[in-house]
């Protein structure tokens, strides 16, 4: 058992880090306040090849795997730029279309995934199915050679950036008539594909939407994989990269919020000429939050390394878990950074309350806490299903 990381993947990290560092939060907070995007750090992120770390390199890539992605995520947030275009189109969009997807879709999309010039966003949740795939209401039907796809999707992050939409819909299987899962690439400009931007307490430079499809029609090969039977695997395959991504950019958050209050209350001198920090009850919950996310990061490595040799069961486990534990450990972090610095920690200047919409977000997305338990009760302790 190692815990280093290799020489490339430090190297990696500190590259990361050091633009991270260059752009800081005030970057991130000044396109999020003005409307903007992030559009700068993320060229030159995909210039220095840091989006593609996890594509082959015959399509451009790094050749790594969700362990380097998740590096890249994290230290990025640890730098104050949680980027969460980073899980839907690297780590979605590039693991599904480079695992089921066919040779020319690969040959179309993974490039511009690798570097940057391409996004493809993801689109699985609906009003009414929530957390529950089976009921997607999104349908797709055959109309010749082509396909028709209409109805709903929320909660899509990104849209007016991204060329593309991956959307999750259900396709009639001819042989039993029953609807199956199936995925598609969609052009963010195809007819009948209309948005409506969702207003949210979050302060983030990247948008939020409600999507309407009606009567999108698509050529054969939107369809991802050479039939219908790629979709389930299809589903499945981006769904543990997206958990563990996410829960990178959680722990990333954390590290910032815990740096950010250390460096004020170990120079923050109010009584007698002591730092506030030199007290235990400021410096105790900075210290107990230090350690969760420190556990976080640990499941987050243990995760991303079972998904990047192949262990897809484990990795399940271990992801949900990671999920969970960065999205309470995040909050936590944030939580006491804020209450560290007081009414400091409230101002737009010292950029910590700056980040509470959108950890109190990580633990309800992309899966609540609640559902991790229920995955965890169901598949580890081997309780029966409860919902």
């Amino acid at each position: 058992m190692n815990f280093d990381l290799t020489p490339e993947q430090d190297q990696l990290r500190d590259a990361v880090r050091a633009l991270g560092r260059r752009y800081g939060h005030s970057y991130f907070v000044e396109k999020a306040k003005t409307g903007g995007h992030t559009s700068e750090l993320w060229s030159e992120a995909g210039r220095l090849g840091y989006l593609g770390v996890n594509i082959p390199t015959e399509y451009g890539g790094g050749g790594g795997g969700i362990t380097e992605l998740a590096l890249v995520c994290e230290e990025l947030a640890a730098a104050g730029c949680p980027l969460l275009l980073l899980v839907v189109s690297p780590a979605i969009a590039a693991t599904v279309i480079n695992k089921h997807g066919t040779d020319e879709q690969r040959k179309r999309h993974l490039p511009g995934l690798a570097d940057g010039t391409q996004k493809i966003v993801f689109a699985i949740t609906e009003p009414e199915a929530g957390s529950n795939f089976h009921r997607l209401g999104t349908v797709a039907r055959r109309d010749g050679d082509d396909w028709l796809l209409s109805g709903r999707k929320c909660y899509i992050s990104g849209v007016d950036e991204a060329q593309y939409v991956l959307v999750v819909a259900r396709t009639e299987d001819a042989s039993t008539g029953k609807l199956k899962p199936a995925l598609f690439i969609v052009p963010t400009d195809a007819p009948g594909l209309t948005r409506s931007k969702l207003d949210m307490e979050i302060l983030s430079p990247e948008n939020q939407f409600l999507l309407y499809l009606d009567d999108v029609r698509l050529p054969a090969d939107a369809l991802v994989g050479e039939s219908l039977d790629a979709g389930l695997p299809a589903l499945f395959a981006g769904l543990n990269p997206e958990r563990i991504t996410v829960a990178a950019m959680g722990a990333g958050t954390g590290r910032y919020a815990i740096e950010r209050a250390s460096e004020y209350t170990a120079t923050r001198k109010v009584w007698d000429g002591r730092s506030i920090g030199s007290h235990q009850g400021v410096a105790h919950p900075l210290a107990h939050a230090a350690v969760q996310v420190e556990l976080a990061r640990l499941m987050i490595h243990k995760a991303a390394a079972l998904y990047d040799a192949g262990r897809d069961l484990e990795a399940g486990i271990s992801g949900n878990m990671a999920k969970y534990a960065a999205g309470e450990a995040a909050a936590l972090a944030v939580d006491t950074a804020v209450q560290a610095l007081g009414g400091a920690g409230m101002t737009t200047e010292y950029g910590i309350a700056t980040l509470l919409g959108a950890v109190r977000a990580g633990r309800i997305a992309p899966v609540s806490r609640e559902m991790i338990l229920n995955f965890v009760a169901q598949h580890v302790l081997g309780q029966d299903k409860s919902y």
